[in-house]
């Protein structure tokens, strides 16, 4: 075992990263915007916020609605329920797709059922079983100082988990968990990235920037582009100099002509277009939106006609398939941690293989309209035809996401 202080030094080399990506998702990230012809003093007037960064995660997010297991022969969905389910799900999916990944920490309460509780991927790390992606030892921050220092602090291993407060044991508890009480949650992880990859990439935080940088370039030329720049030549030098404020708001000036019978001229500098920076703007939007499977419409970019359902679910093929993606990779999680909870529950050492006889269950990432669905009914009564008893209520509540009128009594 590599120890508590290797845990230490582990995490505080990736928290920089994750607050940073946090910082982007909350929209309070420090954005340099560098450039050689705006003044400074006049760069930090036009401060910009974009938000892509957490419509990036909030698009698949908002999509992965976890059902619950099916065939669930260790009651897992009983534990989920008895701990807020629809928060945990949703604040364990959200930190994950935000820092690559997050943990969930079981414990176990006064009376002995077991207590879940997300951890995010900022205060938790460990060390990774490449098989059943369980931890072999973990470490997490259950609370920070005035600082951001440790205070509370939690090292997990095979059958105990140790409390620290202010870096000193204080409390040892020992479980028949055979494995430590501290489940990854993992999006999108391979062999080089075991802890997975956050949907706030590199390239979608370089377009957001990209984007940022000319809605601020356009402020400041709207500007000029509001109050044109005028100017008068020929003025005779002992004239009263004009008032700028009053020179410009001003709807009738009188020049008169000097002694020798000459006049001002007046003239106004050519108005700057717009339209550079809308070109800009969609440019970054592309790139954006090409990034993380997103479309124009999403970004803000509406298109001229409205979309039926097809149209809108054929147009996010590329998010649809990361949606996916993220159900695989949280299902294990998920059930990893509902495993655990069911051994501390039943205070016994299952067989892990028993488990996955549960078979995690997911809402369409794409709910149907009633067209759709129209022909998914057709679609089943032929296939029935075809193959009797084919499809059931669990199959079609599958494709569908309607639950059937007797089916939550």
């Amino acid at each position: 075992m590599q120890g508590i202080e290797y845990l230490r030094n582990k995490l505080e080399v990736y928290r920089q990263g994750a607050l940073k990506r946090q910082r982007i998702y909350d929209m309070k990230d420090d954005h340099i915007n560098f450039g050689i012809t705006i003044p400074p003093e006049i760069r930090k007037m036009f401060r910009s916020t974009l938000g892509w960064g957490a419509k990036a995660v909030d698009s698949i997010a908002d999509r992965l609605v976890f059902r619950g297991f099916g065939n669930d022969n260790f009651n897992i969905n009983e534990i989920f329920q008895l701990n807020s389910a629809d928060i945990l799900f949703d604040d364990a999916k959200l930190s994950a797709l935000i820092n690559s990944c997050s943990f969930i920490y079981i414990s176990e309460g006064d009376d002995g059922f077991p207590r879940l509780q997300v951890i995010h991927g900022s205060d938790a790390t460990g060390i990774l079983d490449p098989v059943t992606r369980l931890l072999t030892e973990g470490y997490a921050v259950f609370s920070r100082d005035e600082y951001g220092n440790p205070y509370e602090e939690l090292y997990f291993v095979t059958g105990r988990t140790d409390y620290y407060v202010d870096g000193k044991l204080v409390d040892s508890v020992e479980n028949n968990a055979p494995a430590p009480l501290l489940v990854p949650i993992i999006h999108r992880p391979d062999a080089s990235k075991p802890f997975g990859r956050s949907r706030i990439t590199k390239a979608a935080v370089y377009y957001q920037n990209y984007a940022r940088r000319t809605l601020e370039r356009a402020d400041v030329t709207a500007e000029f582009y509001s109050w044109p720049q005028k100017y008068v030549v020929g003025l005779d030098p002992d004239a009263e100099p004009l008032e700028k404020w009053k020179a410009t708001v001003s709807s009738f000036l009188q020049f008169t002509k000097d002694e020798q019978g000459d006049s001002p001229e007046l003239g106004q500098f050519t108005v700057p277009s717009m339209s550079p920076f809308t070109e800009q703007l969609r440019t970054a939007a592309s790139g954006f939106a090409g990034e993380t499977g997103l479309t124009l419409d999403d970004l803000g970019f509406p298109s001229d006609n409205p979309s039926s359902a097809e149209a809108i679910k054929a147009s996010h093929e590329t998010l649809r398939l990361m949606a996916e993606k993220a159900k695989r990779d949280f299902s294990l999680g998920f059930l990893n941690a509902g495993y655990l909870a069911a051994c501390i529950r039943d205070n016994f050492e299952y067989e892990r293989y028993r488990i996955y006889d549960s078979k995690p269950k997911w809402e369409p990432i794409f709910k149907p309209d009633a067209s759709t669905i129209s022909l998914i009914g057709d679609g089943a009564i032929k296939v029935n035809q075809a193959v009797p008893g084919y499809f059931g209520k669990e199959n079609l509540r599958d494709l569908t996401g309607v639950e059937g009128e007797n089916d939550g009594n």
